[in-house]
């Protein structure tokens, strides 16, 4: 009779700190897995408290209670099936990122986590104190060694270990944030591990918004010789039944679905969407409102609203001055009616005249120049929380990365907002995002189908439109030159020297560091957005306000 072990897997989205709904949750998929005669059933990393916690989890209150739950789900889930779920756990002398093992009515047995990652958004070595070396655990016919998240992503003695202790699977439950081509990233490192061992490996992710991370599950398995045994949804929550069998050459994944990742463009415009909706639910606010100036971003930041949260629950708000075209106020009213939001009309000539009134004694005498520009961008920063305090409603932001950046938006204006969607968006990834959304639906999407962001809106010059005929370029360089030197210096830490080695003229490279550095301040000061790439602004990358530090190459 052929040998098989069942493995109910549960890609799902804890709430971080909801400590009780998350027990609810695991219970929840513990009893599908039981219907479906599983023999063990799995959930990701720290499932039992949320994840990324920071410094919540190092409160002694909180890792208690959380400790707490994971003996009480011990008592509920006493008959079979085991269940396996991350929480924290303290020996009296140090806290550990601790994978438990529940079984018969009690904890079995806690994996500690080993290596600890404390890069890009990881700060782990602030919070758990490493965990000794492990073997595996038996759990019915197999011997299971189970790393956890960074134990198995490097080559290093954790996984090895566990395979010379006479591991016959490994399964690793992990915490794995979004960004842009991730699903590869795994699949190469957990390859590796697998070409290690010899071990079939199973890799268990959560899913779910958490402030700048979206956690986008995509878990599979890989069988020794590198082939992918299945694949579940990026995104999606989803309860899988997968089935090991024992072959004469050791234990093996049987086949099952391997749902393909979407392409990058649909990747980050989900990752946007439901982070913001995710935020939105984990804050408490059920709707936004945004500054709709007839420009490219905040018509983008509009669509991902009305799809993360529904039309209805968006409220867009054109605030013009007698520098706003015609033109923009007809693209405005055309991307409000498409996308079925509501669209109010709040002129700030008035206060606009009222401060200027005030403040004449003072600036007589005076050029008008850029103060007198960003009053118009703090008005409508100030009118549009008056919106939001008055009706409840959450204030998005639509500055884009590039914009981020440089500095090129004003403090306490249109930086004023409690989320920001395009926090990680290159300007030439927003003009295709807005293509790719015009020519793509799908399902989760809430707004309607079609070119909800009216063509003339993608294709005509940014402005900021606090001028007359002003224009982005003459302030900064063209976009597609910004950009690529953004990247450089940035996203792959170039050298001034390696951006001219590359073609670019080293007057305009020193300009754009020299706007990066100065704009530190307004970065720390600004809100939180969608995590798209690895070196994103705030965990990601960590610079200080005052640097008085340039590149001389």
């Amino acid at each position: 009779m052929r040998e098989t072990f069942r493995l109910t897997l549960a890609q799902l989205a804890p709430v971080l700190g909801d400590i009780a709904g998350n027990a609810a949750r695991a219970r929840a998929a513990w009893e599908a897995g039981k219907a479906a005669g599983a023999d063990l059933v799995m959930l990701p990393e720290m499932f039992m408290i949320g994840y990324q916690p920071q410094d919540l989890v190092m409160r002694p209150a909180f890792w208690r209670e959380a400790m707490d739950a994971v003996t009480a789900l011990a008592g509920e889930t006493a008959d079979d099936p085991a269940l396996a779920i991350g929480a924290p756990f303290h020996d009296g002398q140090a806290l550990y990122n601790a994978y438990h093992i529940l079984e018969g009515g009690a904890v079995r047995l806690r994996v500690l986590k080993q290596v600890l990652p404390n890069t890009h958004v990881f700060d782990e070595k602030r919070l758990f104190a490493r965990g000794p070396d492990q073997g595996p655990f038996r759990l019915g016919p197999v011997l299971i060694g189970t790393p956890i998240c960074e134990d198995a992503w490097w080559e290093n003695h954790v996984c090895s270990t566990m395979a010379d202790a006479g591991a016959e699977v490994l399964l690793v439950p992990n915490g794995s944030p979004y960004h842009r081509g991730k699903v590869a990233v795994r699949q190469r490192h957990m390859r590796a591990r697998v070409k290690e061992t010899g071990l079939p490996l199973i890799y268990l992710n959560m899913v779910g918004g958490q402030d700048d991370q979206v956690f986008d599950g995509a878990s599979f398995g890989v069988n020794p010789g590198g082939e992918i045994a299945f694949q579940l949804p990026q995104f999606d929550e989803a309860l899988a039944h997968i089935e090991l069998v024992r072959e004469a050459a050791g234990w093996r994944i049987a086949p099952a679905a391997i749902t393909p990742e979407p392409d990058a463009w649909e990747a980050d415009y989900r990752a946007m969407v439901m982070s913001l909706a995710d935020y939105m639910d984990k804050t408490g606010f059920k709707k936004v409102l945004l500054g709709l100036s007839g420009g490219i971003d905040s018509a983008l930041v509009a669509a991902i609203a009305a799809d993360a949260l529904g039309p209805d629950n968006v409220r867009c708000v054109m605030l013009p001055s007698e520098y706003t075209s015609d033109a923009s106020l007809e693209d405005a009213e055309a991307v409000a009616t498409a996308l079925g939001t509501r669209l109010d009309t709040l002129p700030i000539s008035g206060p606009r005249a009222a401060v200027t009134e005030a403040l004449a004694p003072l600036f007589a005498g005076t050029t008008p120049d850029l103060t007198e520009e960003n009053i118009q961008s703090r008005l409508r920063g100030l009118l549009l929380m008056a919106l939001s305090n008055k009706f409840g409603e959450m204030l998005l932001t639509t500055g884009n990365k590039s914009e981020v950046a440089v500095g090129y938006a004003t403090i306490y204006g249109d930086m004023a907002g409690g989320y920001n969607p395009l926090k990680d968006l290159y300007k030439t990834r927003v003009f295709e995002t807005c293509r790719w959304r015009n020519a793509n639906h799908r399902p989760w999407m809430k707004a309607p189908a079609g070119a909800v962001i009216p063509p003339r809106v993608i294709d005509k010059p940014p402005s900021a439109e606090l001028r007359e005929d002003q224009k982005d370029e003459d302030s900064l360089p063209p976009y597609e030159v910004l950009d690529a030197i953004l990247d450089g210096l940035i996203d792959r830490e170039a050298s001034v020297a390696d951006l001219v080695a590359e073609g670019f003229d080293r007057e305009m490279v020193k300009r754009v560091e020299h706007l990066i550095f100065i704009s530190e301040y307004k970065r720390f000061q600004s809100a939180p957005g969608t995590r798209l790439t690895d070196r994103a602004f705030w965990l990601d990358r960590r610079y200080p306000i005052a640097n008085r530090w340039r590149d001389r190459s």
